[in-house]
């Protein structure tokens, strides 16, 4: 308990009341945006990472469990930080279940872009990436935009070991989502495959990209050659 007290009371002495009106607009934390009700204390990224690098070896995880279910949203940041960190330095698998069990088990408050994206794929990737990988499939298949973007990013760990087959099966699962959180995201994703293999990218875009959300589309063209491009985004590639 020690330790949380010293966290939240280091995270606190950093409060920038400006920032936080900025992250409150930034991150949609208003009636009706994706992240309504969140609160923010206007602590910057890097002053928790360095205070989660401080305190992860000797915060407990059940310390970090009640960090990650507070209402702050840096508290939530900074305890993912913390996982993240602990599971890099674990070599014990047993060791890595638990942390990924733990993530599983708060998924609900790992509830902003912000927060998936400093985690997922640094977790949940390495951890399912010779496993059965059906969780990933549910989270693709629920009616949370934060599960559902988790799948997608996740699989980022397993395009930078070059298995696509994953992302591309989640991407068509995603296809038609409404939010731009989930085209942006698929869309990321795509253009992480065709930064590797071009031509996996290329075709999953000839089959689908019709149909595809413009911004989803435009996030993963957004390194072709200029006349490729063009041609997706105006109907031409047949």
């Amino acid at each position: 308990m020690k330790n949380l007290l010293a966290i939240k009371n280091e995270l606190q002495q950093n409060i920038n009341v400006e920032k936080a009106k900025h992250l409150s607009r930034f991150f949609q934390a208003f009636p009706g945006g994706y992240g309504e009700n969140d609160k923010f204390i206007g602590v910057s990224v890097s002053n928790q990472r360095k205070i989660a690098n401080k305190y992860y070896k000797v915060c407990s995880l059940s310390e970090v469990e009640q960090l990650l279910n507070e209402s702050v949203h840096e508290y939530r940041l900074t305890a993912l930080f913390i996982l993240v960190y602990k599971f890099e330095k674990s070599k014990k698998e047993v060791e890595q279940k638990v942390i990924v069990d733990l993530y599983i088990d708060n998924v609900i408050n790992v509830n902003n872009w912000d927060m998936v994206d400093s985690s997922a794929y640094k977790i949940l990737g390495p951890y399912f990436l010779d496993k059965d990988k059906s969780l990933l499939y549910e989270y693709a298949n629920s009616e949370c935009i934060w599960k559902q973007r988790i799948s997608i990013i996740t699989t980022f760990h397993f395009i930078r070991n070059k298995q696509y087959s994953d992302t591309l099966n989640i991407a068509k699962i995603l296809l038609n989502h409404t939010h731009d959180l989930i085209h942006k995201a698929v869309g990321w994703m795509l253009r992480e495959i065709g930064n590797r293999d071009f031509e996996v990218e290329f075709n999953f875009l000839k089959e689908h990209y019709t149909y595809m959300p413009r911004t989803m589309l435009r996030y993963a063209i957004e390194r072709f050659e200029e006349d490729v491009r063009q041609q997706f985004l105006k109907g031409k590639i047949i």
